[in-house]
Protein backbone atom coordinates (compact mmCIF):
# COMPACT_ATOMS: atom_id res chain seq x y z
CA UNK A 1 0.00 0.00 0.00
CA UNK A 2 1.51 3.20 -0.94
CA UNK A 3 1.61 5.17 1.85
CA UNK A 4 3.52 8.40 4.27
CA UNK A 5 6.56 7.24 5.39
CA UNK A 6 7.69 10.66 6.65
CA UNK A 7 6.68 13.94 7.66
CA UNK A 8 9.18 17.01 8.19
CA UNK A 9 8.50 20.56 9.10
CA UNK A 10 11.34 23.64 9.06
CA UNK A 11 9.76 26.07 11.70
CA UNK A 12 13.03 27.95 11.05
CA UNK A 13 13.99 28.74 7.22
CA UNK A 14 17.05 26.93 6.55
CA UNK A 15 17.31 25.27 9.63
CA UNK A 16 17.16 21.73 10.39
CA UNK A 17 13.33 20.03 9.84
CA UNK A 18 11.34 18.58 12.85
CA UNK A 19 10.92 14.75 12.74
CA UNK A 20 6.94 14.49 13.43
CA UNK A 21 4.39 11.48 13.14
CA UNK A 22 1.24 13.84 12.89
CA UNK A 23 0.86 17.09 11.58
CA UNK A 24 -2.14 19.07 10.10
CA UNK A 25 -1.87 20.28 6.48
CA UNK A 26 -4.07 23.77 5.97
CA UNK A 27 -4.00 25.63 2.64
CA UNK A 28 -0.52 26.95 3.53
CA UNK A 29 1.33 23.87 3.75
CA UNK A 30 1.90 22.01 7.33
CA UNK A 31 0.90 23.91 10.23
CA UNK A 32 4.36 25.82 11.52
CA UNK A 33 6.00 25.32 8.42
CA UNK A 34 8.58 28.17 7.46
CA UNK A 35 6.93 30.46 9.76
CA UNK A 36 10.37 31.87 10.94
CA UNK A 37 13.33 33.05 9.30
CA UNK A 38 16.21 34.82 10.16
CA UNK A 39 17.19 38.62 9.40
CA UNK A 40 20.58 40.00 8.69
CA UNK A 41 22.17 43.16 9.47
CA UNK A 42 22.09 44.22 5.51
CA UNK A 43 18.48 43.22 5.69
CA UNK A 44 18.45 39.93 3.53
CA UNK A 45 16.25 36.93 5.11
CA UNK A 46 18.81 33.50 5.51
CA UNK A 47 18.79 31.12 3.68
CA UNK A 48 21.37 27.71 3.24
CA UNK A 49 21.29 28.36 -1.23
CA UNK A 50 24.16 30.97 -0.20
CA UNK A 51 25.86 28.52 1.95
CA UNK A 52 29.66 30.70 2.96
CA UNK A 53 27.02 33.22 5.06
CA UNK A 54 24.15 30.27 6.15
CA UNK A 55 25.51 26.40 5.75
CA UNK A 56 26.09 25.86 8.78
CA UNK A 57 22.25 27.62 9.92
CA UNK A 58 21.59 23.67 8.27
CA UNK A 59 22.67 22.40 12.26
CA UNK A 60 20.20 24.58 14.17
CA UNK A 61 17.13 22.77 15.02
CA UNK A 62 13.40 24.57 15.64
CA UNK A 63 10.53 22.76 17.14
CA UNK A 64 6.78 24.19 16.28
CA UNK A 65 4.38 23.98 19.49
CA UNK A 66 1.08 24.46 18.21
CA UNK A 67 -1.47 26.72 20.19
CA UNK A 68 -3.65 24.91 23.07
CA UNK A 69 -5.88 26.13 25.42
CA UNK A 70 -4.19 28.90 27.02
CA UNK A 71 -0.93 28.45 25.98
CA UNK A 72 0.26 30.38 22.53
CA UNK A 73 2.10 28.71 19.75
CA UNK A 74 5.21 29.12 19.68
CA UNK A 75 8.74 28.16 17.99
CA UNK A 76 12.08 27.02 19.88
CA UNK A 77 15.83 27.35 18.63
CA UNK A 78 18.73 25.20 19.59
CA UNK A 79 21.81 26.16 18.12
CA UNK A 80 24.43 23.68 18.91
CA UNK A 81 26.06 24.48 22.30
CA UNK A 82 23.58 26.81 22.90
CA UNK A 83 20.01 26.36 26.08
CA UNK A 84 16.89 26.31 23.91
CA UNK A 85 15.25 29.75 23.39
CA UNK A 86 11.71 30.95 21.84
CA UNK A 87 11.88 32.29 18.91
CA UNK A 88 11.13 35.92 19.09
CA UNK A 89 13.24 36.50 21.92
CA UNK A 90 16.91 38.27 22.51
CA UNK A 91 18.17 34.32 23.85
CA UNK A 92 17.49 33.42 20.94
CA UNK A 93 18.64 35.78 18.74
CA UNK A 94 22.02 35.82 20.21
CA UNK A 95 22.37 31.87 20.19
CA UNK A 96 21.96 31.82 16.24
CA UNK A 97 24.02 35.20 16.06
CA UNK A 98 27.10 32.93 17.97
CA UNK A 99 26.77 29.83 16.07
CA UNK A 100 26.57 32.14 12.78
CA UNK A 101 29.46 34.43 13.93
CA UNK A 102 27.74 38.05 13.26
CA UNK A 103 24.76 39.43 14.85
CA UNK A 104 21.25 38.04 13.28
CA UNK A 105 17.52 38.37 14.08
CA UNK A 106 14.91 36.15 13.86
CA UNK A 107 11.51 37.44 12.84
CA UNK A 108 8.41 36.18 11.15
CA UNK A 109 7.38 39.55 9.78
CA UNK A 110 8.81 40.11 5.51
CA UNK A 111 10.46 43.35 4.90
CA UNK A 112 9.54 45.52 2.61
CA UNK A 113 12.10 44.58 0.16
CA UNK A 114 12.44 40.53 0.66
CA UNK A 115 15.87 39.08 -0.87
CA UNK A 116 18.17 36.57 0.23
CA UNK A 117 21.97 35.95 -0.82
CA UNK A 118 22.23 32.83 -3.43
CA UNK A 119 25.60 30.97 -4.50
CA UNK A 120 24.97 30.07 -8.36
CA UNK A 121 26.73 26.26 -8.76
CA UNK A 122 29.78 25.83 -11.02
CA UNK A 123 28.48 22.22 -11.70
CA UNK A 124 27.61 22.16 -15.05
CA UNK A 125 23.95 21.96 -15.57
CA UNK A 126 22.75 23.28 -12.31
CA UNK A 127 21.61 26.92 -13.41
CA UNK A 128 18.07 27.13 -14.28
CA UNK A 129 17.36 28.37 -18.41
CA UNK A 130 15.53 31.29 -16.70
CA UNK A 131 18.47 32.24 -15.47
CA UNK A 132 21.17 31.33 -17.54
CA UNK A 133 22.80 34.62 -17.75
CA UNK A 134 24.07 33.87 -14.10
CA UNK A 135 27.79 33.39 -13.75
CA UNK A 136 28.45 29.96 -12.55
CA UNK A 137 30.01 30.14 -9.05
CA UNK A 138 29.52 33.52 -8.66
CA UNK A 139 27.59 34.79 -5.36
CA UNK A 140 23.95 36.89 -6.03
CA UNK A 141 21.21 38.60 -4.82
CA UNK A 142 17.80 37.44 -5.30
CA UNK A 143 13.96 38.39 -4.95
CA UNK A 144 12.94 35.95 -2.28
CA UNK A 145 9.09 34.50 -1.75
CA UNK A 146 6.85 35.16 1.03
CA UNK A 147 3.04 33.93 1.75
CA UNK A 148 1.58 37.12 3.55
CA UNK A 149 -1.61 35.51 4.01
CA UNK A 150 -0.10 32.34 5.58
CA UNK A 151 2.72 34.13 7.40
CA UNK A 152 5.36 31.46 4.95
CA UNK A 153 8.81 32.36 4.17
CA UNK A 154 8.30 29.59 1.15
CA UNK A 155 10.75 29.32 -1.95
CA UNK A 156 7.68 28.11 -4.34
CA UNK A 157 4.88 26.23 -3.64
CA UNK A 158 3.11 25.21 0.22
CA UNK A 159 4.25 21.78 0.27
CA UNK A 160 7.62 19.98 -0.66
CA UNK A 161 7.53 16.23 -1.23
CA UNK A 162 9.80 13.25 -2.58
CA UNK A 163 9.25 10.07 -3.38
CA UNK A 164 10.62 6.65 -2.41
CA UNK A 165 10.63 5.68 -6.31
CA UNK A 166 12.68 8.78 -7.11
CA UNK A 167 15.25 8.20 -4.45
CA UNK A 168 15.89 4.69 -5.14
CA UNK A 169 16.34 5.61 -8.89
CA UNK A 170 18.83 8.45 -7.47
CA UNK A 171 20.80 6.12 -4.94
CA UNK A 172 21.37 3.28 -8.14
CA UNK A 173 22.41 7.05 -10.28
CA UNK A 174 24.58 8.08 -7.67
CA UNK A 175 25.97 4.62 -6.77
CA UNK A 176 25.20 4.99 -2.64
CA UNK A 177 22.14 5.68 -0.68
CA UNK A 178 21.12 9.63 -0.60
CA UNK A 179 19.70 10.68 2.56
CA UNK A 180 16.10 12.58 1.53
CA UNK A 181 17.37 15.30 4.16
CA UNK A 182 19.31 16.75 1.86
CA UNK A 183 15.86 17.92 -0.30
CA UNK A 184 14.42 19.29 2.87
CA UNK A 185 10.81 17.68 1.93
CA UNK A 186 7.97 18.08 3.91
CA UNK A 187 6.77 14.53 3.14
CA UNK A 188 8.24 11.45 1.93
CA UNK A 189 5.83 9.48 0.43
CA UNK A 190 6.21 5.51 -0.33
CA UNK A 191 5.20 5.58 -4.18
CA UNK A 192 7.01 3.91 -6.99
CA UNK A 193 7.55 6.77 -8.82
CA UNK A 194 6.85 10.85 -8.77
CA UNK A 195 3.51 11.78 -8.98
CA UNK A 196 2.92 14.25 -12.62
CA UNK A 197 1.99 17.82 -12.46
CA UNK A 198 -2.07 18.35 -12.23
CA UNK A 199 -2.29 15.20 -10.71
CA UNK A 200 -3.94 14.96 -7.02
CA UNK A 201 -2.23 13.15 -4.15
CA UNK A 202 -5.14 12.07 -1.76
CA UNK A 203 -3.42 11.66 2.04
CA UNK A 204 -5.67 10.00 4.64
CA UNK A 205 -9.18 10.89 5.00
CA UNK A 206 -9.33 14.36 4.53
CA UNK A 207 -6.40 16.46 2.74
CA UNK A 208 -5.57 16.52 -1.07
CA UNK A 209 -2.93 18.09 -2.61
CA UNK A 210 -2.48 19.07 -6.23
CA UNK A 211 1.11 18.43 -7.96
CA UNK A 212 2.37 22.48 -9.50
CA UNK A 213 6.12 21.82 -10.53
CA UNK A 214 9.50 19.80 -9.96
CA UNK A 215 11.73 21.27 -7.38
CA UNK A 216 14.45 23.04 -9.12
CA UNK A 217 17.52 22.52 -7.41
CA UNK A 218 20.42 24.50 -5.79
CA UNK A 219 23.46 23.66 -3.84
CA UNK A 220 21.79 23.16 -0.56
CA UNK A 221 21.72 18.87 -1.15
CA UNK A 222 25.25 19.17 -1.59
CA UNK A 223 25.89 20.58 1.88
CA UNK A 224 26.20 18.46 4.92
CA UNK A 225 23.26 17.85 7.12
CA UNK A 226 23.00 16.07 10.45
CA UNK A 227 24.94 12.89 10.12
CA UNK A 228 25.16 13.09 6.51
CA UNK A 229 28.42 14.53 5.79
CA UNK A 230 28.99 17.41 2.60
CA UNK A 231 28.60 15.38 -1.14
CA UNK A 232 29.61 17.78 -3.50
CA UNK A 233 29.33 14.79 -6.61
CA UNK A 234 25.87 14.93 -5.66
CA UNK A 235 25.41 17.58 -7.74
CA UNK A 236 27.00 16.14 -10.58
CA UNK A 237 24.65 12.93 -10.48
CA UNK A 238 21.59 15.16 -10.35
CA UNK A 239 22.87 17.44 -13.01
CA UNK A 240 23.25 14.35 -15.35
CA UNK A 241 20.35 12.70 -14.49
CA UNK A 242 17.38 15.11 -13.60
CA UNK A 243 17.96 17.82 -16.00
CA UNK A 244 14.25 18.34 -17.68
CA UNK A 245 11.92 20.66 -18.69
CA UNK A 246 9.66 22.41 -16.45
CA UNK A 247 6.64 23.68 -18.14
CA UNK A 248 6.21 27.39 -18.70
CA UNK A 249 10.14 28.02 -17.08
CA UNK A 250 12.53 26.22 -19.61
CA UNK A 251 14.93 23.38 -18.46
CA UNK A 252 16.51 22.93 -14.83
CA UNK A 253 17.90 20.02 -12.66
CA UNK A 254 14.93 19.40 -10.29
CA UNK A 255 14.23 16.67 -7.81
CA UNK A 256 11.27 16.08 -5.77
CA UNK A 257 7.89 18.26 -6.50
CA UNK A 258 6.13 21.32 -5.21
CA UNK A 259 2.29 20.89 -4.57
CA UNK A 260 -0.42 22.94 -3.60
CA UNK A 261 -3.22 22.25 -0.99
CA UNK A 262 -6.79 21.57 -2.46
CA UNK A 263 -8.29 19.70 0.57
CA UNK A 264 -7.06 20.05 3.97
CA UNK A 265 -6.91 17.95 7.14
CA UNK A 266 -4.45 15.93 9.51
CA UNK A 267 -1.96 13.90 8.04
CA UNK A 268 -0.12 10.52 10.01
CA UNK A 269 3.02 8.89 9.20
CA UNK A 270 1.28 5.40 7.52
CA UNK A 271 -1.61 7.28 6.26
CA UNK A 272 -2.89 5.90 2.81
CA UNK A 273 -1.88 7.44 -0.14
CA UNK A 274 -3.85 7.66 -3.34
CA UNK A 275 -2.93 9.25 -6.89
CA UNK A 276 -5.46 10.31 -9.42
CA UNK A 277 -5.76 12.50 -12.63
Amino acid sequence: MNRVIGIRRHPLKSAAAEHVAEAFVGKHGLDGDRTWTCLDADGTIGSAKQPRLWGTLLAVSATYQPAQGDRARAVHIAAPGAAPAQAGTPEADAAVSAWLGRPVRLTRNAPQQLKRHHWWPDEPGMIPDWVADQTPGEDDTVAARHDAEGGRFFDFGPVHLVTTGALERLDNEHGSEVDPARFRPNLILDLPADPEPGQRIAIGPDAVLEVAIPTPRCVIPSLAHGDAPADRALLKTLAAHHRIDVADYGRATCFGLYANVLAVGSIATGDRVTVAG
